[in-house]
């Protein structure tokens, strides 16, 4: 994915004032920054969801979108999701998204309906459909909160193996959680990213 220059604004307030940077195949990348500061608008940016005032991002393959908001149907069960999506995403099976629902642990919640599960289970399940199809590049917004410790793990778990098959991953986050698990930290500062430095808070 390359992204160059991109601007955008909310009425006179400007958010993003000139992101510049490529993600490679194989790469896990983090970016951090004060709540506000605009991480969700340039991961929308990002994902199509929001057109910049300036600049382009070009994607070189597939890709994934985690928003930081969970969006299901608390009617629907976990299993219903999956087949949704897969429809969807026009895929043969499911084998991928079973392969990530084993990683994070929430394979018996599979005829759970949504609006029964907990908090961290139900991003267990936006994780795994953002997922599912196997994207080249994928965008998580805060894709951790509400996990406990076991879950935590289990997510940087899958992050390696995404790496390791060649995928790009960008993990947006308000605090520089595990900072020497990625290859690239940025911080989302006054509008711009800058290198952040490994260990800072």
């Amino acid at each position: 994915m390359e992204v160059v220059d991109v601007h955008h604004h909310y009425g006179k307030r400007r958010v993003l004032r000139g992101i510049d940077f490529t993600l490679p195949a194989g790469a896990l990348t983090g970016v951090v920054g004060e709540n506000g500061t605009g991480k969700s608008t340039l991961l929308k940016i990002l994902a199509g969801e929001l057109r910049p005032a300036r600049g382009s991002v070009r994607h070189g393959g597939p890709f994934g979108y985690c928003p930081q908001k969970v969006v299901l149907n608390d009617a629907l069960t976990v299993r219903q999701h999956l087949a949704y999506f897969r429809a969807a995403f026009r895929l043969d099976d499911l084998a991928h998204a079973g392969e990530v629902m084993e990683v994070l642990g929430f394979t018996d919640y599979i005829d759970e309906r949504a609006g029964l599960l907990s908090g961290g289970t139900r991003q267990k399940l936006n994780v795994t459909l953002a997922l599912m199809h196997d994207p080249q590049v994928l965008l998580l917004d805060e894709p951790y909160q509400g996990f406990d410790w076991e879950t935590y793990l289990r997510f940087w778990d899958l992050a390696a193996r995404l790496r390791e098959r060649g995928r790009s991953v960008l993990v947006v986050s308000h605090l520089a959680y595990d900072a020497e698990r990625l290859d690239t930290l940025w911080r989302l500062d006054g509008g711009r990213l800058r290198t952040q430095e490994r260990g800072a808070a």
